[in-house]
């Protein structure tokens, strides 16, 4: 797989990592089973999909349990980028970004994770009640200790329409601050055909200083694979169901996103899909972007794998462009 470096740290990973969480939470319970999920970790390490996303937070710690498995065996193959600084209770999730917890947390996603050292340890959210700068400054701490390598924020609090100018406002200030205490490396954050606010400033404020792009939700939390069925249904506890864009009305009128990137993917040949060009897409947007689709199926984590082959010509890309605004936003 092509290899991308996140930072000016040059940290290599594979063009199209892995997202761990529907192995542990918020999609399906149901469906998640723990063999499953472990072949799936080691056919995606096999493809090259390095950089394994997970956070202590999913399951909660089930995921980092479950990694720790895979990376016992295989810590050389794997980048590691987990995450700190939510904490979830019975029905709600809150922050920490305490100094102490901070570190406790890191040692214990150790343990959980059975290495070292983590390549990428990113702060979930910040605390109101603790100025960023504090909360850095302990993560930075953890840089200069030996157990952390690298570090990044995950911008994943913000939902806004299509082209929304200030819905990354605030994270800019935010990563402002941050970078006086300690570099950032990268930033992860919502991208995908669906939703593209993330270009309009995010992004280039990350290539303009050398910071990698996690694309997160790269497939529209699965939309755009076009698998799903309107009016099919999920799970009380599939974050969709309670999503705007995942009503039957709001599928059933997304529908033409869909079709379009089918017949892109019909240019590139009958085994390319739909979910390939929307990562092929995501991919086209900067050579610091690291796509990140979340699966717990093997066939998926190789049909990922497979977009990062897949180039797409300036007309795929301005037809892409011209797909209709998603419908159902969080506005």
């Amino acid at each position: 797989m092509e290899r991308r470096t996140i930072g000016a740290g040059a940290l290599a990973v594979g063009a199209v990592g892995l997202g761990c969480m529907p192995m542990s939470w918020a999609y399906s319970g149901s469906r998640q089973r723990g063999d499953e999920s472990l072949r799936t970790v080691h056919r995606a390490l096999d493809l090259g999909s390095a950089l394994l996303d997970t956070a202590d937070m999913y399951g909660p710690f089930t995921n980092e349990l479950l990694l720790g498995r895979v990376l016992k065996e295989r810590r050389r193959d794997a980048f590691v980028s987990t995450k700190v600084g939510l904490l979830v209770g019975e029905q709600h999730i809150v922050a920490n970004g305490r100094p102490g917890y901070v570190k406790r947390a890191c040692d214990a996603s150790l343990r959980r994770l059975q290495t070292d050292v983590i390549d990428l340890y990113q702060l979930h959210r910040a605390d109101p009640e603790v100025p960023v700068e504090e909360t850095w400054g302990a993560m930075a701490e953890l840089v200069q200790a030996g157990k952390v390598r690298a570090l990044g924020l995950s911008a994943m609090g913000a939902r806004g329409g299509r082209r929304s100018g200030s819905l990354h406002d605030a994270t800019l200030r935010q990563l402002q601050r941050m970078q006086q205490v300690f570099p950032v490396t990268a930033v992860q954050a919502e991208l995908s055909v669906w939703s593209p606010e993330a270009l309009d400033a995010l992004l280039p404020w990350c290539a303009a200083r050398g910071v990698g792009f996690l694309a997160a939700m790269p497939l529209g939390n699965g939309f755009l694979t076009g698998t799903l069925t309107p009016g099919e249904g999920f799970e009380p506890d599939d974050l969709r169901a309670r999503h705007p864009r995942f009503t039957a009305e709001m599928m059933a009128a997304n529908q033409p996103i869909v079709a379009g990137l089918r017949r892109v993917a019909r240019r590139h040949g009958e085994d390319v899909t739909a979910a390939q060009v929307a990562l092929a897409w995501v991919l086209a947007q900067g050579r610091h972007v690291i796509a990140l689709p979340g699966t717990k199926r093997e066939r998926w984590a190789e049909e990922n794998a497979a977009a990062a082959a897949v180039r797409l010509s300036a007309e795929d890309l301005a037809e892409v462009s011209r797909l209709p605004a998603a419908q159902g936003s969080w506005d």
